[in-house]
């Protein structure tokens, strides 16, 4: 692969919180570090709704050789409040790519998850569990979408190139059915589970035929037994927009995490996938318990378990590696 990656969280806003609180630049900076030095990274896709955020950790990552995916990921917003931000994350990419940074501008990430008007329901939590309950009124909104996410993504990247002249892409979901005329990647969150896992070299072939570079722009699981079969399942527990338990109960499977990566990473070299973004570095907000509180970072994707107090302690590192963190640095020395 052209571009080794991981995404860096630099904190998603639910209305009430963020998943990436406190928020400090030099810890930012040592995470990136960390990620070039020890994971083998080329390159980090650095995701979030403060554009502020999105630039300082772009900055930091450009300043260390990374190549950069700003990445905005937004939250409730419509869709005119959504292309304001959009170019906003434009022009600061292109002061980075002046300046003389490798940058790649995402274009917004599974927008008719998170984004008003292109599914039915309120919330995003209506859309995502009626989509897995197979809720018939949101069904119903799926065959008009295609053409609402392309007519926001046709509008949004004519607007954007007059402020960007890098390349820009879209982090998609499967049944979105995006239009890839107008990007220079094309690029997909991609979680395999049991049902999908035979399928997924023949679907690689597929999303190449258009010729472009393929990008997968998410892709892992948690860190519990048995997640490596169900993909992007979410098993937290949320109260008042802020994680509170597991549904249920789980053992820890930090080796099951590892292999599902490494053998992913194995598939996309082989497919001659160009840019890979495990999912993710940390889950600031999923932090590790061994006391018998709920052990929060069951549910975490990230390749690390983070401290309690989500920033350094006396004496204490802000996170540790799980056995993911080596065997993803592994795979992406090997290929390097």
């Amino acid at each position: 692969m052209r571009a080794r990656g991981i995404t860096y969280d630099t904190g998603f806003f639910n209305g009430i919180t963020s998943t990436h609180e406190p928020f400090n630049s030099e810890a930012v900076r040592r995470d990136l570090q960390a990620i070039r030095d020890d994971l083998h990274c080329t390159a980090v896709r650095v995701t979030g709704g403060d554009p502020e955020r999105l630039e300082l950790a772009a900055r930091h990552a450009a300043d260390l050789g990374l190549e950069v995916w700003f990445s905005p990921f937004t939250y409730e917003l419509d869709q005119a409040a959504l292309l304001t931000l959009l170019l906003d994350c434009a022009d600061r990419a292109e002061q980075l790519r002046r300046a003389g940074a490798r940058i790649v501008l995402v274009t917004g990430a599974e927008l008719s998850l998170f984004t008003h008007g292109f599914l039915p329901g309120d919330t995003a939590e209506i859309r995502l569990n009626g989509l897995l309950r197979r809720a018939p009124e949101v069904l119903a909104g799926l065959p008009e979408l295609p053409a609402r996410i392309n007519n926001f993504l046709h509008r949004a990247v004519v607007a954007l190139r007059l402020r960007f002249a890098g390349p820009l892409t879209y982090a998609s979901i499967h049944f979105e059915g995006v239009d890839w005329a107008p990007f220079d990647f094309v690029a997909l969150d991609l979680y395999r589970t049991k049902e999908t896992a035979p399928h997924l070299r023949s679907g690689l072939r597929s999303l190449k035929a258009s010729g472009k570079p393929l990008a997968i722009t998410e892709f892992g699981c948690a860190t519990y037994q048995g997640a490596a079969d169900r993909g992007a399942v979410d098993i937290v527990e949320y109260e008042d927009g802020y994680p509170v338990r597991l549904k249920g109960k789980y053992e820890r499977g930090e080796a099951e995490q590892a292999r599902c990566i490494a053998e992913l990473v194995a598939l996309f070299e082989e497919e001659g996938v160009d840019s890979a973004f495990v999912c993710t570095f940390a889950c600031f907000y999923l932090p590790h318990h061994d006391d018998g509180q709920p052990d929060l970072d069951l549910g975490s994707f990230g390749i690390v378990k983070v401290h309690p107090g989500g920033s350094e302690q006396p004496g204490e590192p802000r996170w540790v590696p799980k056995v993911s963190f080596a065997a993803l640095a592994a795979s992406y020395q090997e290929g390097s």
